[in-house]
């Protein structure tokens, strides 16, 4: 890999943007961003710009679409390079970011141009947002320690439903285990509160077939998605796990991205 830019943030101690001819085991040529820890927090494909080359992502665009179809309002917590919302540029997008270097890392290499960004903490953000706002809000947003807490819990997850209207759906990313995984439980579980309706989508990570990302959604109705749309995502029945409460202790997860 190339190395093209590295920066460090109150943040984050490490963000790098590099190019490569190799990307999951697939040929072309991508610039990526990665973090400390060398997950990759965003890719563009440099042959095919418009291309959303993590299948997290064409995952949660497919949701976003199939439920809510006349989609105009959305709220982004993580902004990464901005590829969810650049592909919607005549949307009415509001994007929160807790590192204004991620954002002008997002400009200066990854031709980002929408001003839709807004630099801060995400769920202070979205307070700040009128009720009923949004028909989607996504939560894709990382540090070191994985999901920040105050992100994941009961009343963080009630904020969201207010600021979503009727027929509105919350889509998380998070990484962790289909099966016997403490922390990915309570967040479903916390979740739950607050929704009538939630499913749990899993993609296995390339070395380890056993952790990977989990796509957690909720809505007041029913959540409705085509299986050969979801970028090898498979819907899974998670276990009940305990409620995340503001200041209570939190099971830190990866922070790998994709």
């Amino acid at each position: 890999m190339h190395l093209l830019a590295e920066e460090s943030s109150r943040f984050n101690e490490r963000l790098a943007v590099y190019e490569t001819t190799r990307l999951y085991g697939e040929t072309g040529k991508y610039r990526i961003l990665q973090f400390a820890d060398a997950a990759v927090q965003g890719a563009a494909d440099l042959k095919n710009p418009s291309r959303i080359v993590l299948p997290y992502q064409r995952a949660l665009l497919h949701l976003m679409e199939r439920n809510v179809p006349s989609l105009e309002d959305v709220f982004v917590i993580g902004h990464g390079i901005g590829s969810i919302a650049g592909q919607y540029p005549h949307k009415r997008f509001v994007v929160a970011e807790i590192d204004e270097k991620v954002v002008e890392l997002s400009r200066l290499f990854f031709n980002y141009r929408l001003d839709n960004v807004i630099v801060g903490d995400g769920r202070t953000i979205l307070l700040d947002q009128a009720a009923n706002a949004f028909d989607c809000i996504i939560l894709d947003a990382f540090n070191s320690n994985g999901t920040p807490g105050h992100l994941v819990s009961v009343p963080f997850f009630d904020l969201t439903a207010d600021k979503l209207d009727s027929r509105g759906i919350l889509l998380v990313n998070v990484v962790g285990k289909a099966v016997n995984d403490k922390l990915v439980n309570a967040i479903h579980s916390s979740m739950r509160q607050a929704y009538g309706c939630t499913k749990a989508f899993f993609l296995p990570g390339e070395d380890d077939d056993r952790s990977g990302n989990v796509l957690l959604t909720g809505s007041g109705g029913v959540i409705e998605y085509d299986a050969g749309q979801m970028a090898g995502f498979a819907e899974i029945e998670l276990e009940e796990g305990y409620p995340i409460r503001d200041g209570r202790a939190y099971i830190s997860g990866s922070s790998r991205r994709s």
